[in-house]
């Protein structure tokens, strides 16, 4: 199974377009890249800071409507992205439910995931941002980048190529609601 990819400089949001593209074309299997984000989203509601250099995309592709577990899926994608950054980094990682991940306890990577319902198929969509060399000044949230942590500037080519590659490859498990078996793999 391979992800469309859809690379775009600068965007409102990845999610948003994501969403245009589920609507208005026939792509069922996508990925939504951009070096920046205008009006980037968070959890809640909340705005995600989206400086040029960091990582912004988002995934998405067709679940069963009646048996997938979102709740779950938000720790898989976590396990997910989590194991796609220890490839760049090789300290420890903690996930801080329901979506984000810390290094020293500092928010380096969030997930935004929501659904979208399209004649009677419902799509996934993954929002991912990683802070790979900048992070935003938040006053009650430290956060961090992995330029920081590295001392290395890791590009987005890089860690998308690994995020594509690693959904690929557990998408077909997800679609079959095979948490259980991700899961064992993962941890």
């Amino acid at each position: 199974m391979k992800l469309k990819k859809f690379n775009f400089k600068i965007v409102n949001s990845t999610n948003n377009l994501a969403h245009k593209i589920i609507l208005h074309s026939k792509n069922k299997f996508g990925i939504v890249s951009a070096e920046k984000q205008v009006k980037g989203r968070g959890q809640y509601g909340k705005t995600w800071v989206s400086p040029k250099g960091n990582l912004y995309i988002s995934i998405f592709f067709p679940i069963d409507n009646k048996h997938f577990d979102l709740k779950k899926f938000t720790f898989i994608n976590c396990l997910l992205v989590k194991k796609t950054i220890s490839s760049f980094y090789k300290g420890t990682i903690k996930i801080k439910k329901p979506n984000d991940l810390l290094i020293d306890n500092k928010k380096v990577s969030g997930i935004l995931q929501e659904t979208l319902l399209k004649l009677d198929q419902k799509f996934i969509i993954i929002g991912i941002g990683v802070n790979l060399i900048k992070n935003p000044n938040l006053t009650n949230y430290p956060t961090t980048n992995l330029l920081d942590l590295t001392n290395s500037k890791i590009t987005v080519n890089n860690v998308r190529r690994k995020l594509i590659k690693i959904y690929e490859k557990y998408i077909p498990m997800i679609q079959k609601n095979n948490i259980k078996k991700i899961y064992s793999i993962l941890k």
